[in-house]
């Protein structure tokens, strides 16, 4: 398979959005790196890394999407909770022997990109308008946001 290469179709327009996303992307293409080379290995602790920063990403994602007042934030949780779920099988699965590599691929290749062309672009448009409207220079909505975000 081919790397997953960054094109502007996959920026939501949210510069620490389409960061933390260039990452994952990164995060995907070391762990197809790893595949090729047989490293069984580096291919269980790329998906560790894998599946940690991209949970941390889904609770920054939330955060600003409630913060924006995205009204189908539910629904962008439901989605991010079932792709969490289909991870946490595919790591139980991998650290019991099973070879699931190439199926991993596909799916984390297919579901990144479909979920940010999509799901993140719907929650993006609110996202932005508040960065554009609501943030000041004496601490406004983005900085509440990273505050919350952040502790």
């Amino acid at each position: 398979m081919a790397l997953i290469e960054w094109t502007d179709d996959l920026s939501t327009g949210i510069p620490v959005i389409d960061n933390q996303h260039q990452r994952i992307v990164t995060y995907i293409n070391k762990l197809d790196h790893a595949q090729r080379h047989r490293s069984r290995d580096e291919v269980g602790e790329i998906l560790n890394e894998l599946v940690d920063y991209t949970l941390s990403h889904f609770a920054f994602e939330e955060t600003l999407m409630e913060d924006s007042g995205y009204a189908f934030i539910n629904a962008h949780k439901k989605v991010h909770q079932l792709f969490v779920r289909r991870v946490a099988d595919y790591q139980q699965r991998f650290k019991a022997g099973e070879a699931i590599e190439d199926e991993l691929m596909h799916t984390l290749r297919a579901w990144l990109i479909n979920h940010i062309k999509n799901d993140d672009k719907d929650f993006a448009a609110d996202v932005r308008y508040n960065l554009q409207h609501l943030d000041d220079p004496k601490g406004g909505w983005l900085r509440r946001s990273l505050g919350r975000f952040f502790g």
